[in-house]
């Protein structure tokens, strides 16, 4: 349920693009604010969204998500001291299933949303400052609030998304664990191998906090 409600707020991120005020020129908090507020719109008024239709699942993540998280680094954070050990080509192929496995949870987890309420509160960082976090609490009907954060860093075309933690958990680091153990047992090559896998199966990722790439 968890990664389901992180899913919720990442593609949150959806609409910005179309937004009066171009992204670049929003602050980090007014991004998320705004973005989530408008998703919320759309997925209620979407059924098909709602219904989990793939097509349109991936094709909204792939053409308004992905533009406003910076994957490179949350790769490189993911897969932590083995990076250095990657070769350019290595690496490429690295981000590349990393994002698709991401894209492809998210897809699935986004079409779990009814009536969560989103608050975003304000971020706290000076002019110069280029990373901040972004606080935001995912209230549930008849559950317990969830707090997720935002980690962002300030780039030439705005701000970007390079870690969520939710409820204390972070995405990267809690993928940095598998993905340790998998180098250690076949490498840079087969943690690529293993998560290409895993993009071609044909069952969808399930939405949970723990990532274990041996299933």
């Amino acid at each position: 349920m968890i990664r389901t409600i992180a899913a919720l707020a990442l593609t949150a991120f959806a609409f910005v693009a179309g937004a009066p005020a171009k992204a670049q020129d929003l602050a980090p908090d007014a991004l998320v604010r705004k973005s989530i507020d408008e998703v919320l719109v759309v997925i209620k008024a979407d059924k098909e969204l709602q219904n989990g239709n793939p097509k349109k699942l991936h094709a909204l993540i792939e053409e308004k998500v992905l533009p406003h998280f910076n994957f490179s680094r949350m790769t490189r954070l993911a897969v932590g001291r083995s990076w250095a050990q990657a070769s350019d080509a290595q690496k490429a192929a690295l981000t590349r299933e990393f994002q698709t496995l991401l894209v492809r949870t998210y897809s699935t987890s986004l079409s779990q949303y009814r009536d969560q309420k989103i608050d975003v509160r304000p971020a706290r960082f000076a002019a110069q400052d280029k990373d901040t976090v972004v606080k935001t609490v995912v209230n549930q009907p008849g559950g317990q609030p969830i707090p997720i954060d935002y980690g962002m860093e300030r780039t030439d075309k705005g701000w970007k998304v390079y870690d969520v933690v939710v409820d204390g958990v972070s995405l990267v680091t809690t993928y940095r664990s598998s993905f340790n153990d998998q180098i250690q047992k076949s490498g840079i090559d087969g943690l690529v191998k293993t998560l290409a896998e895993r993009n071609h199966s044909p069952e969808s990722p399930k939405a949970a906090v723990k990532v274990d790439l041996k299933k």
